[in-house]
């Protein structure tokens, strides 16, 4: 007996393989399904804190460590993007641009999140004042703007910015004039300090905050903020910034 298979049945396992190949999806679009369902998940949770269950948390008042989270984190993500983008443009460093990018489309996604909940929740885009929810009315957190002695002098919009770890007009300006290395070590030193005041506004809301969808977004973005901490330190050793 011959061991080789008859053409009759190769031409037919052929076209049977053509033909799944043929009618298979193409990999890039099983690919973007499952990017799809994940959002839809994520989507479907944060809707259901609201709309799914008896038990879910009422919706936050204007003054609620929640709103106020929303509004400060905005203006804070606001000037990331701003600076990341800067620097995105002047660079010539690979990994610098990619951390950039990345500084700058996660944010902008977590800010087009803080400015649904706002929305939905009725409330305001913008806040009285800055920082003014990271007090719990015992003093914790005083240091963030909201003094515990009612009588204590407020802080101008400036030094709570300052306290946020925002960089001033003025250093926002030598950003965009600095070029090549100098620039990269501007934007390290400025966008350390940027995440480093977030960490505490994220803390604030874990242990303030009621909307447990706040709560996992700000717990997910003091993660990432402390290992692009890590990573821009590393830069700086990289690229010899210094200090």
């Amino acid at each position: 007996m011959s061991d080789e298979m008859p053409d009759a049945m190769t031409d037919s396992m052929t076209d049977e393989q053509g033909e799944r190949r043929r009618t298979d999806p193409p990999r890039w679009l099983l690919i973007a399904v499952g990017v799809l369902a994940a959002a839809a998940l994520a989507f479907g949770i944060g809707r259901f804190t609201a709309f799914g269950s008896s038990a879910a948390p009422e919706t936050p008042g204007t003054t609620s460590a929640d709103a106020g989270f929303a509004r400060d984190m905005q203006v804070h993500h606001a000037q990331a993007i701003d600076m990341a983008m800067t620097i995105y443009r002047a660079t010539d460093d690979d990994q610098l641009r990619a951390l950039a990018y990345d500084i700058a489309t996660g944010q902008s996604a977590q800010a087009g999140q803080m400015y649904e909940w706002l929305t939905q929740w009725g409330l305001p885009q913008a806040g009285e004042r800055l920082m003014s929810w990271m007090s719990d009315g015992t003093g914790e957190h005083a240091g963030h703007g909201a003094p515990a002695d009612p009588s204590a002098t407020a802080k101008t919009d400036a030094e709570l910015r300052a306290e946020m770890g925002m960089a001033s007009a003025a250093e926002l300006a030598e950003l965009k004039a600095a070029r090549g290395g100098a620039a990269d070590c501007l934007f390290l030193s400025l966008m350390i300090r940027h995440h480093e005041g977030a960490i505490p506004m994220a803390d604030a809301v874990l242990e303030l905050g009621t909307q447990p969808r706040v709560k996992a977004v700000a717990s997910a973005m003091k993660q990432t903020q402390s290992a692009e901490i890590d990573a821009m330190h590393a830069m700086q050793t990289r690229l010899s910034c210094g200090g």
